[in-house]
């Protein structure tokens, strides 16, 4: 490959048994992969391409992050707030969020303008990750999530948290049963004429109201809609690939 692969290294989850990434667009993979119907680094098997192509780009990453197809775990992801404890690798149906103890393996989550949540407790050795849209968020995928994390021997004070980059509230244009399920606090409602929601904020106060301190919660500012260094289903309808964040509990 004549480029490297350009990440976001989240600086809380990646020292001692945790490692993290979350996946740019890379455009200019379009010079590697021929017959590419969406262009760059497109690991979303729900997206209007050849799903051997996707499966070419997975191939890819996971060569360049030294993982196997025995490491990871997928979800073909519905917008709800299913979470599978995962022992084993594999794409599992229906599932949104993973906790997993295992050593050695990595959760995956696609994302275009939703947030990856990425969750680890380096002291006892458990990870979880989840897909938080609108949908996940306000049907608590995220606290859900942390109480697993708990069930499989987490603790709140040493859970950190990475929300990648996602839609920002300027654009994050809502319709007023939408805007009615959050908080007001995190709902614009005067400065356009429809309602905006700060989705990241909602979800840092869902993370301190579950006990995560605020030191241990990073959050990327980047909007997928703004900078077309991220894919954006909102921006580019069925053009539109999925980016992915990554965590591992590597093996002791």
């Amino acid at each position: 490959m004549s480029f490297q692969i350009e990440y976001i290294k989240p600086k809380l989850l990646n020292s001692g048994r945790i490692s993290s990434w979350f996946t740019l667009r890379n455009q200019r993979l379009a010079d590697e992969i021929e017959n590419q119907k969406i262009q760059g680094l497109n690991l979303g098997l729900n997206t209007n391409e050849d799903d051997s192509v996707v499966h070419q780009n997975r191939s890819i990453l996971m060569k360049d992050l030294g993982l196997t197809q025995n490491e990871i775990v997928f979800g073909n992801q519905i917008h709800k707030s299913d979470i599978l404890v995962a022992e084993k690798a594999g794409i599992y149906a229906d599932t949104d969020a993973f906790v997993t103890k295992t050593s050695g393996l990595a959760l995956a989550i696609q994302v275009a303008d939703c947030a990856a949540v990425l969750l680890g407790d380096e002291e006892n050795g458990v990870i979880g990750a989840a897909h938080a849209g609108w949908r996940g968020a306000v049907d608590d995928i995220v606290p859900k999530v942390i109480s697993r994390m708990k069930e499989a021997g987490a603790e709140t004070n040493f859970i950190k948290v990475f929300i990648s980059p996602s839609i920002s509230q300027v654009n994050f244009e809502v319709g007023e049963e939408v805007a009615a399920q959050f908080p007001k606090q995190f709902v614009d409602f005067e400065s356009q004429s429809k309602p905006h929601v700060n989705l990241k904020a909602f979800l840092k106060y869902q993370l301190l109201n579950s006990g995560i301190l605020s030191v241990n919660i990073e959050i990327d500012e980047g909007c997928t809609i703004s900078d077309e260094n991220f894919y954006s289903y909102r921006r580019q309808k069925d053009k539109s690939g999925r980016m992915m964040g990554i965590i591992k509990l590597e093996e002791i």
